[in-house]
């Protein structure tokens, strides 16, 4: 029995298991790509396929049939460019009539943690962000833009690092030429990525902001020391010196979704990857 429709723009690493998982709980789901060649990628997985381009000038869309839906999940991360920090606010007001013009009621928007400065030794959703980073103000422009509008309601999911899948955080550090400042990590899995957006949709949670990491932060030497040990790799150097740093607070969301996550530390995660003896 379908359950509703859940249209996903931007189906990438998160967006395709994403739509994978609600399909398997018997919803009907439209994706979007930006290329003509990944259109038959989502057909593949059983998602209605789209073609969405945004741009702070102008949304190229092939069918508009793509917002005729119950809930939209923006999944579309700042690109890495010049004056993104004005650029990615811009393609979300173009798509926002689109949102109003459907009749949408329900978005979830995918953030980040990035958001906070590095400064904030516990970050939580009450605390006013002052991001470090351009992407990371592109973002809170972004939210904002979105949360302070009354035609839907938008709740805002701010993950920290992502890890799975075919992301294997060894290599995340392997580049870097300078010792790495030793501080904790605000890190999740994918699956529970995938299980924190089923739960809003499920729970009907709408208008709320969260915080979404593992409730534990080892630090970086442990952590980035044992993958790299996993998968063979060289450890990295990590200084001891003391830095600046945040811990990233999920308990709102434990509290609201009563949500258990599956790998509360991401030491658990690597733990999984290790051949049984």
């Amino acid at each position: 029995m379908k359950k509703g429709t859940i249209s996903i723009l931007g189906c990438g690493w998160l967006g395709v298991p994403l739509a994978r998982h609600f399909l398997a709980q018997g919803f009907s789901v439209k994706g979007s790509v930006t290329s003509p060649e990944k259109l038959q990628l989502l057909s593949n997985n059983g998602i209605l396929p789209f073609r969405i381009v945004l741009s702070d000038t102008e949304v190229i869309l092939d069918n508009p049939d793509f917002f005729n839906c119950d809930v939209l999940v923006i999944s579309i991360p700042p690109r890495r460019i010049e004056g993104i920090e004005q650029v990615f606010p811009a393609q979300i007001r173009r798509l926002i009539p689109f949102v109003q013009k459907s009749g949408i009621q329900k978005v979830i928007f995918i953030s980040s943690t990035s958001v906070y400065p590095e400064n904030l030794q516990n970050a939580t959703e009450t605390d006013e962000p002052f991001p470090d980073k351009a992407s990371g103000k592109a973002l809170v422009t972004a939210e904002n833009l979105l949360k302070n509008l009354t035609d839907f309601k938008t709740s805002i999911v701010r993950f920290g690092g992502l890890i799975g899948a075919d992301r294997n955080p060894a290599r995340f550090l392997q580049k870097s030429t300078q010792a790495i400042p030793n501080a904790p990590v605000n890190l999740i899995h994918l699956d529970d990525c995938i299980g924190i957006i089923s739960a809003i949709v499920d729970q009907e949670l709408w208008g709320e902001t969260l915080n979404a990491c593992c409730p534990e932060h080892p630090y970086k030497k442990d952590f980035y020391g044992e993958a790299a040990r996993i998968s063979g790799l060289p450890e990295p150097t990590i200084s001891d010196q003391a830095e600046a740093f945040k811990i990233v607070d999920s308990s709102k969301l434990i509290r609201l979704l009563n949500y258990q996550f599956k790998y509360p530390s991401p030491l658990d995660y690597l733990d999984s990857l290790k051949p049984e003896i």
